[in-house]
């Protein structure tokens, strides 16, 4: 299986990127600029804007750039910028576990919280082992987040929209990743017909 891994060398400083330096202000004032003029054509054209998180979250001014959507915090204001139906996120359960502490934990409220406000438009279905700058991506039933569990939550919140594999471990006898894909398909929809016998009005095969 691919390992990744954003544990941050204190041996010497890496170089900025092309970006030069990016404030966590000037990331904050470039986004806004963006939404306020997206987010009404979006509206009027009826299309949802879903937004996926930053990924992996790394540490405030890495490499001369904050972040700022590497953080459910940051998240959490960003859909709080523009008051609009079709303004929210691809919800990434991989990206979003690499920014916590504790993923088992802190996942599922992270995930309500955004659900109950009607701000999950899109969700990549993706577990891990371990927690912030240290992880490995691994199939649903391998890592720390309890993935029957995200599937329950999403149903209590009423979410209808998709549910699909992100990135999928790395087999050697599966180069396309053809296989691990076809796994996570049949996992996501077994665990989908399991949802629906207690949560009916929620599933849609």
């Amino acid at each position: 299986m691919r390992i990744i891994s954003s544990l941050i060398s204190d041996r010497e400083e890496p170089p900025l990127t092309e970006a030069g330096r990016v404030t966590e202000a000037v990331a904050w004032e470039r986004i806004a600029y963006f939404l306020e003029r997206v987010v009404p054509v979006a509206e009027a054209n009826r299309v949802r804007l879903a937004c996926h998180p930053h990924d992996p979250y790394t540490p405030p001014g890495y490499r001369g750039v904050t972040r700022v959507l590497g953080t459910v915090e940051g998240l959490k204001r960003f859909v709080g910028m523009q008051e609009n139906p079709f303004h929210g996120l691809n919800f990434c359960i991989g990206s979003v576990a690499e920014m916590l502490d504790d993923p088992r934990r802190e996942l599922p409220d992270a995930l309500r919280w955004f659900g109950e406000r009607g701000k999950l438009f899109n969700i990549h279905y993706r577990n891990i082992t371990g927690r912030k700058l240290s992880f490995m991506e691994v199939f649903p039933e391998e890592g720390d987040v309890d993935m029957v569990e995200a599937l329950r939550v999403l149903a209590d919140v009423g979410y209808r929209y998709m549910v699909m594999p992100d990135h999928v471990p790395s087999l050697d006898a599966d180069p396309d990743h053809a296989i691990a894909f076809a796994y996570c398909f049949g996992y996501i929809r077994a665990l989908l017909q399991v949802i629906a016998a207690t949560h009916p009005e929620a599933v849609e095969m």
